[in-house]
């Protein structure tokens, strides 16, 4: 009897160790926004303490160098994602070494404004002379012409915000020209966010941010040196430090000097990245591609021009940039600004768990 009151209580107490983490995993799996079940599953391990296993089997899963071989037509823009327009920008110099693809570093004219001027150009580069397979989409937004705002999801930066929040509204979706995903979760991103009066985490002195004026317009810099707190300063996205500065990749990404760009072995993972900066003329500069560790991601923003830069989201599902053509709200497509970059067209259309950028016309 005693033996069978011994296990009865052992099996409850395992049952109960069980519930919790049981229940926990269903709500992730059940929370309001668009995410993977593999996302959610990965995201769910690493805020439940397996944050070391996660970066173990990344580390181990993205160490493959990519091909030095050209890449296939399949892996390059669509025309459709744009026009040539005559005195666009000056086109991207291909990397030395290299001989040019067909529409390599040549800008196109993905959306236009009221007055028929181009307010959103896109090209592709290829940054890393030894792996001449990769691919990086770039895409250029004009500053004068757009808005660009910052908007919540659903798990990040917190949990506060609404499904019916976490998208572009239906409003805005007839001036959109393209929405992009913003940085790391802010429990890696050591940094804070501001936005909509709502501010998570501490905005910290040094970081890489995105700064957005109450005009529209943004800048990315160091926060505390090139952009700091004021009454114009609506929202603030910080990710980590800048990886660009003074139109050249900063020291010691290679070796990730003082974790100041992740986790040890992050900067050097082969996986899916994305940067934002800013050119001479104050336009926004967003790259992004396969098979990029920090400092081809690095190189990459510097091929296309950025005085400054910054590392905003990686990893498959979660790089993405959607470009909007134009048409009708309620017609809207998203046209992927490579044509193997993850995710869905409609993705920022529906409520979705990451914060997120979103630019509009003037």
């Amino acid at each position: 009897m005693r033996r069978w009151a011994a296990l009865t209580l052992s099996v409850a107490a395992l049952l109960g160790a069980l519930a919790w983490p049981a229940a926990s995993y269903v709500r992730a799996l059940t929370y309001p926004g668009q995410a993977s079940f593999l996302v959610r599953t990965v995201e769910w391990v690493r805020d439940n303490g397996g944050g070391g296993v996660v970066n173990l089997v990344e580390s181990w899963w993205y160490s493959t160098p990519p091909s030095a071989s050209v890449p296939s037509t399949s892996a390059l823009p669509s025309p459709a994602i744009g026009r040539s327009v005559a005195g666009g920008p000056a086109p991207i110099p291909v990397a030395a070494g290299l001989a040019p693809l067909r529409g390599e570093g040549r800008w196109l004219a993905g959306r236009v404004g009221a007055d028929g001027s181009p307010v959103l150009f896109t090209t592709f580069e290829r940054p890393d002379v030894l792996h001449p397979s990769i691919v990086v989409g770039v895409a250029r937004i004009d500053a004068k012409m757009t808005r660009l705002r910052l908007v919540a999801g659903t798990t990040q930066p917190d949990h506060l915000s609404s499904a019916v929040t976490a998208q572009v509204p239906l409003e805005a979706r007839g001036g959109l020209v393209a929405a992009f995903n913003s940085g790391f979760k802010m429990a890696d991103a050591r940094g804070g966010f501001l936005a909509e009066g709502h501010r998570v985490g501490t905005l910290r002195a040094g970081a890489a941010s995105v700064a957005i004026r109450s005009d529209g317009s943004a800048t990315v810099g160091q926060w505390g040196r090139d952009v700091g707190p004021g009454p114009d300063v609506v929202a603030v996205r910080q990710s980590l430090d800048l990886i660009v500065d003074n139109r050249r990749a900063v020291d010691g990404l290679a070796d990730n000097g003082g974790n100041r760009w992740g986790t040890t072995k992050n900067q050097k993972q082969y996986t899916w990245r994305s940067g934002l900066g800013i050119d001479k003329a104050g336009n926004l500069l967003y790259v992004g591609g396969a098979n990029l560790n920090l400092v081809t991601l690095a190189s990459a923003l510097v091929q296309a021009g950025a005085v400054r830069g910054m590392q905003l989201d990686i990893h498959n599902e979660m790089v993405a940039f959607l470009a909007y053509p134009g048409g009708a709200a309620h017609t809207l497509n998203g046209v992927r600004l490579l044509p193997d970059m993850p995710g869905s067209p409609d993705r920022y259309l529906v409520p979705d768990q990451r914060d997120f950028f979103e630019v509009t016309l003037r």
